[in-house]
């Protein structure tokens, strides 16, 4: 069999094996001792995950006013999705307003935030940033501040400093609990020692939603607004709009994401994560992120706009589908592909006014290079500067498949190049694409 058709046979068995997956009821198939089965209705065990369609589920409204829980900050939010956790789960209805966040919504296990569309706004308060005034070590559960103006009990925060022992950073997410002047207890121990002589900082810096280490959540129908002018950077490995770390069967749909000083969407080791009809925008950092390790992400029908990188696969992302999405006018490279991302398909996706490339594969080397991937039917259109490209394939890449793409350039040749493969690639294979405008169609292929 070719390599072509290998690759998909590889991703047609992947997509029936997942469809029936989703398909197939818990009990296999298979008769209940209890009489449930196939076209009858379970019962509600202990522990089974498999449960009746109830009619009427568990939901708590939160909003400024005419909610069951009544104000317009984290604090009601989170208070909400306690409460549904507590109780095994259900929906925390957002009603319209605006809510202004000191800290992060950290969610659990079976909750759905559900909001009323761009009628529902969470937006971060103005971060602030002082110096530690002591040492703190690694067993130690306080911090003093240098200068407490602008800190309250109850903010989330982000400490950073230079690792006294190997000269790298440290950074550590913390809520504060109590307070004595300039000396506040945090919500955990520190767990890394924050010595002044790494310059450690404190600032009022967290993701406006989080899940760690939980599983079947559902966030849809919010307005999310990172204040960008008005906090300080904090990259998408550690925050975001939305920031999920260690995490299963996620659905995003429908939010907007915006004007985050950092990432808009980023989850890292999270598999089965779907962000759909999604708007994330004007980020300083990356669009969407699936992380590193994270496998089997579906990102579909969104739109990405004016951030650094339109959608960054990150490290070992693999199995994923990104497919019918707009990416315009991101400063870097629309999509980007590199370390061990292996054996996903980016399909029938908007990629425009790329600042530098439209889908780029890193150079990783060959051990760690994104193998195995497929671009299929895209519409890349008016790529990078004078010397744009519209997919640059880097590095010692190998085994990628090219087809049926339409790559074009509007704004006039110059020394554009519509595909370039890099001397060190193999098994690049280039088939049906159609390219125009280019001063370049297609460098470095063979055959």
């Amino acid at each position: 069999m070719s390599e072509r058709g290998s690759l998909l046979l590889d991703r047609r068995r992947f997509l029936s094996v997942t469809a029936a997956c989703l398909a197939t009821p818990a009990w296999g198939g298979e008769q209940r001792a209890s009489g449930d089965g196939p076209g009858n209705s379970p019962r509600a065990t202990s522990g089974d995950t498999h449960e009746p369609d109830w009619a009427d589920r568990l939901t708590v409204t939160v909003g400024p006013k005419g909610a069951d829980l009544t104000g317009a900050d984290d604090k009601v939010i989170q208070a909400g999705a306690d409460y549904v956790a507590r109780l095994g789960g259900g929906t925390v209805r957002v009603l319209p307003g605006t809510f202004r966040l000191r800290n992060s919504v950290y969610l659990a296990a079976r909750v759905r935030l559900a909001g009323s569309g761009l009628d529902s706004v969470l937006i971060k308060e103005p971060s602030v940033t002082t110096k530690l005034r002591a040492d703190s070590d690694w067993y130690d559960q306080e911090i003093t501040l240098e200068d407490a103006r602008g800190f309250k009990v109850g903010d989330g925060i982000c400490l950073r400093a230079k690792n006294p022992h190997h000269g790298g950073a440290t950074v550590l997410k913390r809520t504060l609990v109590a307070r004595s002047g300039d000396r506040f207890k945090l919500d955990r121990p520190l767990r890394e020692n924050l010595w002044l002589a790494g310059t450690p900082t404190a600032s009022s810096l967290f993701p406006l939603v989080s899940g760690d280490n939980v599983s079947d959540l559902v966030i849809e129908d919010l307005a999310l607004d990172g204040n960008r002018s008005e906090n300080e950077n904090l990259d998408g490995n550690y925050s975001g709009c939305i920031f999920l770390q260690d995490c299963n069967r996620i659905t995003i749909r429908r939010v907007t994401a915006r004007n985050q000083n950092g990432d808009g969407i980023s989850w890292q080791i999270c598999h089965d994560v779907s962000v759909e009809d999604s708007h994330s925008h004007d980020h300083a950092g990356l669009g969407m992120h699936p992380g590193s390790g994270s496998q089997r992400p579906v990102i579909r029908n969104n739109k990405i706009e004016r951030c650094d990188i339109g959608l960054f696969f990150c490290w070992g992302v693999r199995f994923g589908l990104a497919e019918r999405n707009v990416i315009d006018a991101c400063r870097g490279s629309g999509v980007s592909i590199g370390h061990r991302d292996t054996d996903n398909v980016v399909r029938d996706n908007t990629i425009r006014s790329s600042g530098k490339v439209g889908v780029l594969f890193r150079d990783e080397g060959r051990v760690f290079g994104g193998h195995r991937n497929r671009i299929e039917g895209n519409r890349i259109v008016d790529s990078g500067a004078d010397d744009g490209v519209g997919v640059d394939v880097r590095g010692e890449t190998e085994n990628v498949t090219i087809i049926r793409n339409d790559v074009r350039e509007t704004r006039g040749p110059s020394r554009r190049v519509g595909i370039r493969v890099g001397p060190k690639t193999h098994g690049i294979t280039l088939t049906e694409n159609h390219i125009e405008g280019c001063a370049e169609p297609v460098v470095g292929a063979s055959g």
